[in-house]
């Protein structure tokens, strides 16, 4: 008899310099030194359960079902698509259950973004990668296919984990592919494809995929099911402009800028088209008083960045409890269950701040006793009753979490 598989939640904090089965016996410093951004890396049987059941005459089954999956592709609120290969297509959801293929026919996948707000399990799988920071995460993606399906051969920017949770899946990889794509299709598919490896992934093994790396994943069976754990990787130029965007607010509140530039010893000229030099020197002069140096600029830097970083993706919409708790009753049941933080709300700690989804949460004091608490509930993402017992008397504290959890930030347990 098929059972579903159930993720276990991992230990806090995560033993980094322990050996894992998820990643083929290494732990996660050996990993990040020698893989991270580096070179592949194929883990058989990281999920062990899988293999386990095998042994004993049964099947593991993904815990999402091809169903479920289905179902959260008609929603409005949920980033799906469908390719089609031979000929390629693309479709963007919603759909209709009907537009979805059946299981057994060939040359299709359907893709599925932010499975961790949609589901405990995935969640809960993404949970596993926290040895990485917190803002290169991307989310998680679950592909299902039908025999023959895949995306074609293709580039990502950021690093992956493929993750084989249901049905074979052939990866051929290409380490320095040419960076040229086919005309006229609707999706980046390399015009040349040359692999120099290729494995045969059943459900519990895993592929790790640093950037740049071409690859190409066909589907063998009907209900296939990759789950990709996906880190964003922001280029210098975006980090930059963003950053820029938000020094120069600090502008607005700088009113001695406001003054109008005056010229009183500007002499006649018989040249007006030329700018003045004096001008030219004088907002020289402007902008080298500006803090954009020294400890001014770095304290700017760590706000801005923290700001950047803890930005949720545009398409993520936190929605408010429906029928939400007064601050006592907020109260109590987190002093009864505890306190989770929304799976696709990030949290970010730069500096002496602290920012939550692109607004600053809270000024971390190194001398409160509220730090280990705010710390806590970064680097856990959750408060067990007896935390919340522990952590919830500070007023200040307890004022953002509340605000927090009617913006759909913060749940309950």
């Amino acid at each position: 008899m098929n059972q579903y598989y159930t993720p276990p939640t991992p230990p806090l904090p995560l033993p980094i310099k322990e050996p894992w089965a998820l990643l083929g016996g290494l732990s996660p410093a050996d990993f990040m030194r020698d893989h991270w951004q580096k070179k592949p890396l194929l883990v058989r049987n990281a999920i062990p359960a899988f293999q386990l059941m095998k042994a004993n005459g049964a099947e593991l089954e993904s815990p999402i079902t091809p169903k479920d999956l289905s179902q959260f592709a008609t929603s409005d609120m949920v980033e799906s698509r469908l390719v089609q290969s031979a000929p390629w297509k693309l479709r963007h959801g919603p759909f209709t259950t009907k537009a979805i293929p059946s299981l057994t026919r060939k040359n299709w996948t359907l893709l599925v973004q932010g499975m961790e707000a949609l589901h405990p399990a995935a969640a809960t799988v993404l949970s596993w990668f926290r040895f990485i920071p917190d803002y290169r995460l991307d989310d998680l993606m679950i592909s299902i296919a039908g025999p023959g399906g895949g995306v074609g051969p293709h580039l990502d920017s950021y690093d992956v984990f493929l993750i084989q949770m249901s049905g074979r899946r052939r990866w051929s990889i290409e380490h320095e592919p040419k960076k040229g794509f086919i005309d006229g299709l609707p999706l980046k598919i390399l015009s040349e494809f040359n692999p120099d490896e290729e494995w045969l992934l059943e459900p519990g093994d895993m592929l790790y995929l640093p950037p740049q790396i071409a690859h190409d994943g066909i589907a063998l069976d009907p209900g296939t099911q990759t789950w990709s754990v996906g880190f964003r990787s922001p280029s210098w130029r975006e980090l930059l402009q963003e950053t820029l965007w938000r020094l120069s607010d600090q502008l607005e509140d700088d009113s001695s800028l406001s003054q109008v530039i005056t010229d009183p010893y500007q002499s006649a000229t018989d040249k007006p088209a030329l700018i003045p030099t004096r001008l030219t020197q004088e907002l020289k002069k402007q902008f080298n008083q500006l803090p954009w140096h020294g400890k001014d600029l770095e304290e700017l830097l760590e706000f801005s960045i923290g700001e950047i970083l803890s930005e949720p993706k545009a398409q993520i919409v936190f929605h408010a409890p429906q029928k939400p708790l007064s601050e006592n009753n907020f109260r109590q049941a987190c002093l009864k269950s505890g306190l989770n933080v929304h799976s696709q709300t990030r949290l970010t700690i730069s500096g002496d701040y602290m920012f939550c989804n692109g607004a600053l949460l809270t000024y971390l004091d190194q001398k409160s006793d509220t730090l280990s608490a705010w710390l806590s509930l970064a680097n856990q993402r959750a408060w067990t009753p007896i935390q919340a017992r522990r952590f919830i008397s500070y007023p200040s504290m307890f004022e953002a979490i509340y605000e927090g959890y009617l913006d759909g930030w913060f749940v309950l347990n």
